[in-house]
């Protein structure tokens, strides 16, 4: 990728109550070759029945001027722009303040690169906490290289609320000239992380140890990985991303959200990203669990994760963009990167999910490949195309080391006391696992490999779907599966469901529990006062041609308040 723009370093800290003057403490200015200045820490009823009502925000009034520290771009829209630096070090806060957003120009650093076992040269932890309702747009005069990255060993504490999602957004989006049809108006965000990886950038390196690392996809420097299985990168709730995502170059790209080696201290909980031009979420390696993901429009898959990764993902709810420019797109991807045996081997298990695939296209709506093992449970899957292309990986015809037996055993806690989990040589689980899924595809649901000699078949797909329980597959995308756009519908409300509960991990292993207890299909529950089964994904999403998510939440395409 190209040299990117280093516009010096500023650090500064916020004080409650400060508004657009400076804070007490210190704040320093470093020109572009100075040292690193280093700054002191900072002492409504919803409704589960889409509606196509959307609520317009009243723009507000720009900001006299941008709080100290920070470079003023002047008037955009409704807002002063306010720009970042491009390397944060430090502790800094970006306060809420009315009439301000804060711009990122080019790529952005939070930290210096503490290196795989967290030891590097050189490197500098820092903490970047940004404000529930914060609005952060990108300069997009050069989509390709605006995106920020949290670097190994630093953090970034992104917590909205409910009422006041934090939203990462372009330039146009603010302006308030986005449209439903806008992707791509700039990078996004990455998270790089210390957690094991697979995909090692020199050879004889050993999976999953300090030494294992490598280049974040679209970056050309960033490197991710190491040996921290629990290394926290921060912490993403209630968040937006809104017109992210570029295409560099073919297998090189920036997603909406990029995960590369983050471990399970790292909380992604209730993001939304709406339009990306590649992924919305795209997961290379690591441990990080995630809770409440919703993808709209996203031009390429709505999640990928591969190179190792290992983790639980509970209620994601994904519909795809009509008529994708993308020619390998998917609902999910599920891959090793081409190294079929490389350890630690992927392994991710999704529950409660619906995706929703509106492209006629010769592309299923799941995708697994390169070895990788993989679990569902408590699915709806609705697409005019195959439901799964299955792909034997680099193997010959009695190996196929995608559908190959398992040499491993999952955990799983029930029946009391459960099964611990054993590792064999392969870390193999065997073939993919599909339970409890209610699946409305095309005529032909099961598609094979258009490239490899050696495939999964048809009939191979059809009996590793068949060979658990409660799984429904039907022609056509049918009410049945859903009613409303994303809604359970009346088939899928009379599957039986298992209990994710039931693959977290053993208490014995040291590791939380993660997935809960559900007794429905989908990413969306029945009404209940016992918890927000059925409204998890209103009023902090954004509403777009895609999914209406009712009158709570506002349009993708409005300006931000």
């Amino acid at each position: 990728m190209a040299s990117f723009k280093r516009l010096g370093l500023i650090l500064m800290t916020t004080c409650a109550g400060a508004a657009l003057s400076a804070c007490d403490g210190a704040l320093s200015v470093a020109s572009p070759g100075e040292g690193v200045i280093v700054v002191p820490a900072p002492a409504p009823t919803s409704t589960s029945t889409p509606t196509p009502a959307t609520p317009t925000p009243t723009p507000g009034t720009p900001a006299a001027a941008c709080p100290t520290g920070y470079t003023d771009v002047g008037v955009i829209g409704s807002f002063r722009g306010c720009r970042l630096p491009s390397l944060i070090t430090g502790n800094t806060t970006l306060a809420k303040l009315p009439g301000v957003a804060y711009e990122i120009n080019g790529r952005v650093d939070v930290g210096i690169d503490l290196g795989g076992a967290g030891t590097a040269p050189g490197g500098q932890s820092a903490i970047l906490t940004i404000a529930p309702g914060v609005v952060l747009y990108a300069n997009t005069t050069n989509a390709d290289n605006d995106f920020m990255i949290v670097n190994r060993g630093s953090r970034i504490l992104a917590e909205g609320t409910e009422a006041l999602p934090i939203i990462f957004t372009s330039q146009q989006n603010i302006a308030g000239t986005a449209t439903d049809d806008s992707q791509g108006q700039w990078g996004g965000v990455i998270l790089a992380g210390r957690a094991p990886i697979s995909n090692c950038n020199l050879s004889g390196v050993t999976g999953g140890s300090a030494t294992c690392e490598n280049v974040v996809e679209g970056t050309g420097t960033a490197l991710y990985g190491g040996n921290a299985p629990s290394d926290n990168s921060g912490t993403f709730r209630y968040v937006q991303i809104r017109y992210s995502g570029t295409v560099l170059a073919e297998g090189v790209e920036l997603q909406g959200l990029t995960l590369g080696g983050t471990g399970y201290g790292t909380t992604i909980d209730h993001v939304q990203v709406h339009n990306s031009s590649d992924d919305g979420i795209e997961i290379f390696g690591g441990r990080t669990n995630m809770k409440n993901l919703v993808m709209t429009g996203a031009d390429d898959d709505s999640l990928d994760y591969d190179v190792g990764y290992r983790g639980l993902i509970q209620f994601v709810l994904a519909v795809q963009k009509p008529n994708n420019t993308q020619t390998d797109n998917y609902m999910i991807e599920v891959d090793t990167n081409g190294g079929e045996d490389a350890l630690p081997r992927t392994w991710g298990q999704i529950a409660n999910f619906t995706f929703i695939q509106t492209t006629s296209a010769t592309n299923a709506a799941l995708r697994i490949r390169g070895g990788a093992d993989n679990r569902l449970v408590n699915g709806i899957i609705v697409t005019p195309n195959a439901c799964t292309n299955i792909v034997a990986g680099a193997s010959d015809a009695s190996g196929k080391t995608t559908i190959r037996a398992a040499d491993s055993t999952p955990s799983t806690t029930l029946p009391t006391p459960g099964t611990a989990e054993t590792l064999g040589a392969l870390q193999d689980f065997g073939p993919p696992m599909f339970n409890s899924i209610y699946f409305a595809c095309g005529a032909t649901k099961y598609a094979e490999s258009t490239v490899n000699t050696i495939k999964v078949t048809a009939a191979e797909q059809q009996a590793i779907v068949e060979a658990a329980a409660n799984n429904v597959t039907i022609n056509g995308t049918s009410t049945e599966a859903v009613t409303g756009g994303y809604l359970r519908g009346t088939g899928a409300a009379a599957v039986t469901a298992v209990n994710p509960a039931i693959y977290n991990p053993q208490p014995a292993s040291g590791l939380a529990a993660f997935f809960v207890t559900t007794t429905f299909l989908g990413a969306i529950g029945p009404d209940s006062t016992a918890n927000d089964f059925d409204t998890w994904y209103q009023t902090w999403t954004c509403n777009s041609n895609r999914a209406n998510f009712g009158t709570t939440s506002g349009s993708c395409t409005a300006v931000p308040n």
